[in-house]
């Protein structure tokens, strides 16, 4: 199995994470540089900057005047796609028993990997467990 595992948009793992945490930090400020990226993911600057570039070449982000990061609208789409793989997975895991810090840890882990068909029959099931 490769290290880094593309999917249907020609996306890496790593690339998905930096698209869902640029979504989660627009969603809590406005405006997200890649110094805000760098402190939340606990990376350096360097390694921010050169994951920018590759997005902003692949048409997920721009960078604007002041360096504020926005997603494109496929970027828009992979991100809220990523983030709501990730909810689903730690909501259920969750409900199954499973402690919420490995429910996070492995709901970040499978939410690259999972068949849209495999987490559509999930999400329902999560749906019938809520009522």
């Amino acid at each position: 199995m490769k290290n880094k595992i593309e999917n249907e948009s020609n996306i890496h793992e790593s690339g998905e994470d930096y698209l869902e945490k640029l979504l989660m930090l627009q969603e809590q400020n406005k405006a997200v540089r890649s110094v805000d990226l760098a402190a939340a993911f606990g990376y350096s600057r360097p390694a921010i900057s050169r994951a920018v570039k590759v997005l902003k070449e692949d048409g997920f982000i721009l960078v604007g005047p002041k360096g504020q990061l926005e997603l494109t609208e496929e970027g828009r789409r992979k991100a809220k796609a990523t983030l709501a793989r990730h909810r689903v997975l730690t909501t259920l895991f969750r409900k199954l028993g499973i402690d919420s810090d490995i429910a996070e840890t492995d709901a970040c882990r499978v939410e690259h990997i999972i068949h849209q068909e495999t987490f559509e029959k999930l999400s329902a099931l999560l749906d019938k467990l809520d009522k």
